[in-house]
């Protein structure tokens, strides 16, 4: 059987290569359904801030609901790279089955229950009155797809650890093009509006997790879907590791709904509105860079939790070399974009000039500490992709907490338009502390390069 990358003796460099560039290129193409329905949304004749600012609120709802994929999916997968590492194929098939079944119960539950509190959730998240019918519309139709976002989220990352990270790639780009031709179809030949934006994203979610199924269910994975060996150990310990990514993406939510609320309070009705559809526009810019970014060092986790498995620190070493500096050289080029040309993406969702303007000056001060992202992002991950997640909780959760401080302080001291600059602190105080603990650990965790682990470092996977 042939595979697309060997993770047991291919070249650390290539291998890096062929897991980061895909799985990089998957999570942009990826952006482009939040982007997408956003720019054609805020192009609509009449309305478009008002709903720009609705669909926003959104964001952190359908964000929230993304991150079960992944205490499933990125709790799962480095689980079955270490057992594929330590060549126990039985137990991987194990972790996947499992993990089938958890993300299909969850998602039906989630489904159920948001639909049931999607009212509540809205104001909770920041809605006004101004952007509730907005809101309301996006979601209610959105949710109506979340077992087809969730497991085409989550059971990617098993094609992916795999090593088939182009078909990974594959599965992303085809719900990525289906949501761009449709968008335009029902939002203005159709003239569904919100609306429209919603069922286009739903139809590429479907597309997305029917091409994912049919290939962990068909013949070329050597690890594929099946219906045996359910065990609650197993789940147990999917949700161990999967909570670090959790509660990252969950809490990330926390930090949006906490900025959109403080905007909407402290900036009142006209200033507020303004403020939210440009910090609207900002944080679509933002996930142009941190989720291909987290392509880079999610998609390349299975390396490291493969060679942890397999007992290879000197393989591990010079992964994580490289997956840095493939990092800092993607972070690098967005600074540079976001810092001379941001107006032209600004421009994709409005033509007020006073949005522009101000859109412009935001992004240009959110992205000042971008360039630092690419360590903190791989260190977090690293450490989640090896199944040392009690480190990467930590660390990824001193740099919320310098954002969450900073979203109610900076106001009151610098002014409710300053609040910009929350991320810029937490993106240099996160990456130095992320630093400090790796040169302090790292070493000890992993072992020194050329070197075996030892058994009370192999141990630490299991507890």
């Amino acid at each position: 059987m042939k595979l697309e990358n060997n993770l047991d003796t291919d070249d650390i460099r290539g291998l890096v290569w062929r897991l980061a560039i895909p799985s990089m290129l998957a999570q942009f193409v990826s952006v482009l359904y939040s982007i997408v329905d956003r720019m054609y949304i805020g192009n609509i004749e009449g309305i478009g801030e008002a709903a720009l600012a609705g669909v926003g609120v959104c964001g952190p709802i359908v964000t929230l609901l993304t991150s079960f994929a992944f205490l499933v999916g990125v709790g799962g997968a480095p689980l079955m790279s270490i057992r594929l590492g330590e060549k126990n194929e039985r137990a991987a098939s194990q972790i996947l089955a499992n993990c089938f079944l958890m993300l299909l119960v969850i998602s039906v539950i989630l489904t159920a229950v948001s639909l049931l509190l999607r009212n509540k959730l809205l104001w909770w998240f920041g809605a006004g009155e101004g952007t509730f019918g907005y809101a309301q519309q996006y979601i209610t139709i959105y949710l109506c797809g979340t077992v087809f976002a969730l497991m085409t989220t989550g059971m990617n990352q098993f094609i992916i650890c795999q090593g088939f990270a182009k078909i990974g790639m594959k599965a992303v780009v085809l719900g990525a093009v289906t949501n761009i031709i449709l968008d335009p179809v029902f939002i203005f030949v159709f003239r569904m509006g919100v609306r429209g934006a919603a069922i286009a994203t739903v139809i590429s979610q479907v597309a997305s997790c029917s091409f994912v199924l049919w290939f962990l269910f068909g013949k070329r994975p050597p690890i594929r879907i099946t219906f045996q060996g359910y065990d609650r150990h197993v789940m147990k310990r999917v949700m161990q590791i999967g909570l670090t990514p959790f509660v990252i993406i969950a809490l990330d939510n926390v930090l949006v709904i906490s900025l959109n609320t403080v905007i909407q309070r402290m900036g009142g009705p006209g200033q507020g509105d303004t403020l939210l559809t440009c910090a609207t526009i900002v944080q679509s810019f933002m996930l142009i860079v941190t989720m291909p970014l987290g392509g880079i060092t999610s998609g390349t986790q299975t390396i490291l939790g493969y060679n942890y498995g397999a007992r290879r620190p000197d393989r591990i070493w010079r992964a994580e070399k490289w997956i840095v500096c493939l990092g800092l050289a993607f972070t690098t080029v967005m600074f540079l974009i976001a810092q001379v040309v941001p107006e032209i993406f600004v421009r994709l969702f409005t033509q007020n000039e006073e949005y522009v303007r101000l859109s412009v000056w935001a992004i240009r001060i959110y992205t000042l500490g971008v360039i630092p992202l690419a360590v903190q992002y791989t260190i977090v991950d690293g450490f989640t992709g090896m199944g040392i997640s009690p480190v990467a909780m930590g660390l990824s959760l001193w740099r919320k907490a310098v954002f969450l401080a900073g979203v109610f302080l900076i106001p009151r001291w610098f002014g409710i338009t300053n609040i910009f600059y929350t991320e810029t602190l937490s993106d240099f105080l996160g990456p130095a502390v992320s630093t400090v603990t790796f040169a302090l650990l790292f070493r000890r965790i992993v072992g020194d390069p050329g070197e075996k682990t030892d058994a009370k470092t192999e141990a630490c996977i299991y507890k």
